[in-house]
């Protein structure tokens, strides 16, 4: 059943809507079907991969779909999948073991900020912090990353990691007048976890690119930025790849970003 968080007191007003947008949402999802062709990958632009962010919970049964489809968008080099699990759910049984109060922050700062004050759900996929989709709807999410795609080739921000003795520079440059902050994010590229309780209860479900930590690096205003990265950013236990984002505020638009 896909899952919505909404506030309490808001609950006995909005449990009809609920209901029909739990089914709907439902009846819509898409499957991968096993002998299809696989989708050609996304041209990816100077500004690096399209930001495929996936707001997932152990305590949610419509969530293993999707985190299936995160792992197949994450075999395109031209999409950075990010799965952030959430917290909401551990009341009802089972804590999530990969779960982070700034994922669910932020989920919160995106429907507030990019979806217009709109109830959170898991599974949530939000694509480049501009779009959003039940992350199991793999057509509706591939036609978002494409779009997502296209505006970013039209940005004319050009986003590149460079080795720089033993660490790393990111070096930005793109119209002058933005206002945005750089971020990197420390991933486990993947984590297979047994759940003992709850709705999946019993159940291995594997997850891409888990969020482990993150570090603001600064903010760029536009024009030509170099940022280091130094070696000891990047020892984080448990990851063993890192991204950066380069994001318009919190909950903002993602209008750049890198694998490292």
């Amino acid at each position: 059943m896909l899952k919505i968080w909404i506030p309490m007191a808001a609950l006995a007003a909005m449990t009809a809507f609920v209901l029909v947008e739990g089914h709907a949402d439902i009846s819509q999802a898409v499957s991968h079907p096993r002998n299809a062709t696989a989708p050609a990958a996304l041209a990816q632009s100077a500004a690096g991969p399209v930001v495929a962010e996936l707001f997932t919970s152990q305590g949610c049964s419509s969530c293993p779909p999707a985190d299936a489809v995160a792992a197949r968008l994450a075999r395109d080099p031209g999409v950075l999948v990010i799965s952030r699990p959430v917290t909401y759910w551990d009341r009802l049984g089972w804590k999530d073991s990969l779960g982070r109060e700034e994922n669910t922050r932020l989920q919160r700062q995106y429907g507030d900020t990019a979806f217009g004050g709109a109830n959170i759900y898991t599974p949530q996929l939000v694509v480049d912090g501009r779009a959003q989709a039940v992350g199991s709807q793999e057509a509706k999410v591939r036609g978002l990353l494409a779009t997502a795609a296209t505006a970013r080739h039209k940005a004319g921000l050009r986003v590149r990691i460079a080795a720089d003795g033993a660490g790393r520079q990111v070096m930005l440059d793109g119209p002058k007048g933005q206002q945005a902050e750089l971020v990197l994010v420390a991933l486990a590229s993947g984590r297979t976890v047994s759940i003992g309780a709850g709705e999946n209860g019993g159940r291995k479900v594997h997850y891409t690119n888990v969020v482990l930590a993150e570090r603001a690096l600064g903010r760029w205003s536009g024009g030509a930025l170099r940022v280091p990265i130094t070696p000891d950013m990047l020892r984080v236990t448990g990851a063993d790849r890192h991204a950066l984002l380069v994001r318009q505020g919190p909950g903002g638009p993602v209008i750049g970003s890198a694998v490292i």
